[in-house]
């Protein structure tokens, strides 16, 4: 028998997956302003700060708020009609958390840190060249963070699994 929340610890949960979800994406848009800023900038100083100021906070406070955003959707999942993967809206936001969350800490990593060691080096005078590897996650994860959001607010009805009588 799968448990159920109550309507008090249900609006607790939910409040705090929309409130990770909102800060994870925040962080993406933040990223993306200081990626474009490095790259469209003429300014190797500008550049040179935009990029170590993504070391500062892209990984840790983007990966936490991943894990906040999977940790009460898959209370929320478990405890009400939705189920974790009763509706294909609901496995494809959970499949996408878990995706992400991984892409933040094995992939965007090394990136990131390759991109504040460029930065050090445009603020000093030595590099010239500025890094766009940091362009398709910029672009790719608020987008999919935005499909996520539509698939909660709009709910499509098709389930994965068959209604039990």
């Amino acid at each position: 028998m799968a448990f159920r929340l109550g309507g008090r610890s249900r609006k607790w949960f939910l409040l705090g997956h929309i409130v990770s979800a909102a800060l994870w994406f925040g962080v993406d848009i933040a990223l993306g302003v200081l990626v474009l800023t490095a790259i469209l900038t003429d300014d190797p100083q500008t550049a040179g700060t935009a990029l170590q100021a993504v070391r500062m906070f892209a990984i840790w406070p983007m990966f936490g708020a991943s894990v906040a955003t999977l940790a009460t959707g898959v209370v929320l999942g478990l405890g009400s009609k939705y189920g974790l993967v009763r509706y294909w809206w609901v496995a494809v936001k959970l499949a996408t958390n878990l995706l992400m969350s991984f892409l933040i800490a094995g992939s965007l990593r090394p990136g990131v840190d390759e991109a504040a060691r460029i930065g050090r080096g445009l603020v000093a005078g030595g590099v010239s060249e500025v890094p766009t590897d940091l362009l398709a996650p910029v672009i790719v994860a608020p987008t999919l963070l935005v499909i996520a959001f539509v698939l909660s607010v709009f709910k499509p009805r098709t389930r994965l699994t068959a209604r039990r009588s």
